[in-house]
């Protein structure tokens, strides 16, 4: 570790930005892996299946993801991320808006099938429960920062428990789509939040 002589010893140097080979090199992997699971299921998703198809060497892949179930992770992540929207305040817009994006996200075949994947090994693989519970909390953030800005506001009731809330919005989209098997709508989703807040919301 460098030791500083100086005040401003640090401060002069020129600051680097992200590395763009290694950008690359995750894009490509985390495509390849996005393709292997779509094609052939979790057990496709190795280290040796990913380097072959993306051209990333093994040595970097266990370097950024000692565990392949870490990539399907950081896929299904990148799917999450994606399907994230902004809260506006106007409690009704942003709960059809979140639950739009995960209506998206199980209707699209990475996510979908990554998902089914982690429900499936999950009771039985550490590494997927704690993944499951990975992609839980990361999923459910913007409808926690919802719900509980909601309460603050009084539009919601301040007693309701935000896991319980987050439960009846996503749970019937979930059910529907993971389990059932079924297709859907927006106009489902409005539904399932109107229902929510016929029951929930403060008069």
């Amino acid at each position: 570790m460098p030791t500083s002589t100086g005040a401003g010893e640090f401060s002069s140097a020129p600051q680097r930005g992200p590395d763009p080979r290694a950008a690359r090199s995750r894009a490509a992997a985390l495509g390849a892996a996005q393709q292997l699971l779509v094609e052939q299921g979790w057990s496709a998703v190795t280290h040796v299946a990913v380097a072959a198809r993306s051209g990333v060497g093994r040595t970097t892949l266990y370097r950024h993801w000692p565990d392949a179930a870490e990539l399907i992770r950081d896929v299904i992540a990148q799917r999450i991320a994606g399907a994230h929207t902004t809260p506006t305040g106007e409690l009704r817009d942003d709960l059809v808006q979140e639950l739009e994006g995960l209506r998206a996200l199980l209707h699209d075949p990475v996510s979908e099938t990554g998902l089914r994947a982690v429900i499936e090994r999950a009771g039985a693989d550490p590494v997927f429960s704690e993944l499951k519970e990975s992609l839980y909390r990361n999923g459910s953030q913007v409808f926690r920062l919802v719900i509980d800005d909601a309460k603050f506001r009084g539009e919601l009731p301040a007693h309701l428990e935000t896991d319980r809330a987050i439960d009846e919005l996503a749970g019937p989209l979930v059910y529907r789509r993971l389990l059932a098997g079924r297709t859907f709508d927006t106009g489902y989703v409005e539904l399932v939040v109107d229902d929510f807040l016929a029951a929930h919301a403060v008069q």
